[in-house]
Order: C-alpha cells, then sequence, then structure tokens
C-alpha cells in the first residue's frame, strides 16, 4: 500500500483524538473527592476506562510507525538517516513529558528554585519514548520471525518471570 505524504488515516486520527480527549477525562474527572469509579484507576484485579488510556497511545504508536517505516522504506533512505529520525522522535517525546513533569515543581522563590523529592522522572510520554524506540530496533532489525519471537517473548511473561 503506497501512502503518500498528503494521504492520513482518518481512523486513526479519530481513535487519537478520542484517546487525548479520555486521557483530559480521566486527568481532570472534578472533584476528587468524589469521582464516577471509571475515571479511577481500577484496583490491582481489574481494569477501567482509566486504565485504557495508555495502551491506547501504545498502540496508536505502533500503528503510526508501520506507516512511517513503510514510507522511509519506500523512499528508499538510508539506515542511518533511519536512526536519526528515530533517536530524534524518542527524544521528542522523552524531553517534553520530562519538562511537564518538571513544570509543577518550579518556584520563582529564589531559595526554593526547585523542590524534587516528589518528581517523577518516568511520565507517560516518558514511559512512550522507549517503547517507540525499542519497537523501531526491533522492527529495523529483526524479520519477520524475530518480530513473532519478541513479541512472544515479551507476552509469555509467566514462564519468564516464574520462579524455576
Amino acid at each position: 500500500m503506497s501512502v503518500s505524504s498528503q494521504e492520513r488515516l482518518t481512523s486513526l486520527d479519530i481513535f487519537r483524538g478520542l484517546t487525548i480527549a479520555g486521557m483530559i477525562l480521566v486527568n481532570n474527572a472534578g472533584n476528587w473527592s468524589a469521582v464516577y469509579h471509571p475515571l479511577r484507576h481500577s484496583a490491582w484485579n481489574g481494569w477501567t476506562l482509566t486504565d485504557l488510556i495508555f495502551p491506547f497511545f501504545l498502540f496508536i504508536v505502533g500503528v503510526a510507525m508501520t506507516f512511517s517505516f513503510g514510507k522511509l522504506t519506500e523512499n528508499g533512505s538510508p539506515r542511518t538517516q533511519i536512526y536519526q529520525k528515530v533517536f530524534r522522535r524518542t527524544l521528542n517525546l522523552f524531553l517534553p513529558g520530562l519538562l511537564l513533569n518538571i513544570f509543577p515543581f518550579f518556584h520563582l522563590h529564589p531559595f526554593e528554585w526547585m523542590d524534587f523529592s516528589t518528581f517523577r522522572i518516568m511520565g507517560v510520554l516518558q514511559r512512550i519514548a522507549p517503547a517507540y524506540l525499542f519497537a523501531y530496533i526491533i522492527l529495523l532489525e529483526c524479520g519477520r520471525l524475530g518480530q513473532w519471537l519478541w513479541t512472544i517473548g515479551i507476552l509469555d511473561k509467566k514462564r519468564i518471570f516464574s520462579k524455576v
């Protein structure tokens, strides 16, 4: 399937927009003492709408990645140029997320410029960035069989993480 630079996958754009709307909804659920149950994270043994937002973003990144990879290989881009774009996109995901996490800790008081006591480095965008990077490396360096083996290995947590 040939995709020109002007074509977009409308269904992916709609899904991305709905996911962003869902993210805004679950992040701003109103009065936190009385929140509608699906807008909270679930207990350990279940899931709610809130718990689906991050996997939806990963799915969107994965689908968009295949179209981007298709365009780069159709153009005959050298592997070094592809890796440069991948690393640039990874940084473009990681650094703005880091700045968004730093922003609430910034104070104008001269002696309390930054308070990092509860600062989290790995936010949502910072988690998507390495997932994107490693997925692209697997896509570039492994054939179909390697991709299937990686998928099975990642999903087969029970056997990998069980105590033998």
